[in-house]
């Protein structure tokens, strides 16, 4: 009969020990894929605003577009992010001064573990003006 080794067991033992900090790996490495998604989502959300209110000329063209711009925003974030960014909303200012428009699109990732994980992405651009020679 052959001698009982002193590291019978062991392999358990270390399975034991390494398995959940691998779970934990994995779930961090997908949770952190789903919160760079999510931003990807709203800025590219938040992008697709600025190029619609870019051709706002003035305040009150800004006043008449912004309400559909931001629906529309919203509801491109929805579509594109799908279940990975949820609630989005998005809000715009403008500033006839500067010649600029900026957007920023809220919304909250789908979330692996209980915390919550809330993102804001913003996009500016320049206002484009047409004037006559």
């Amino acid at each position: 009969m052959p001698p009982r080794s002193r590291e019978r067991g062991s392999t358990a033992l270390e399975l034991a020990i390494i398995a959940p900090v691998l779970i934990l790996l994995i779930f961090v490495t997908i949770q952190a894929a789903l919160f760079f998604y999510g931003r990807s989502v709203a800025l590219s959300a938040a992008r697709e605003g600025v190029s619609q209110l870019r051709l706002a000329q003035d305040p009150g063209a800004y006043q008449a577009m912004r309400g559909q711009v931001m629906v529309s925003t919203e509801r491109y974030a929805s579509q594109v992010g799908g279940q990975a960014l949820r609630q989005p909303s998005a809000s715009s200012t403008y500033d006839d001064g500067a010649g600029k428009v900026h957007v920023k699109v809220k919304g909250k990732v789908i979330s692996l573990v209980p915390w919550d994980w809330s993102i804001s992405q913003e996009a500016s651009g320049t206002v484009e003006r047409f004037r006559t020679p």
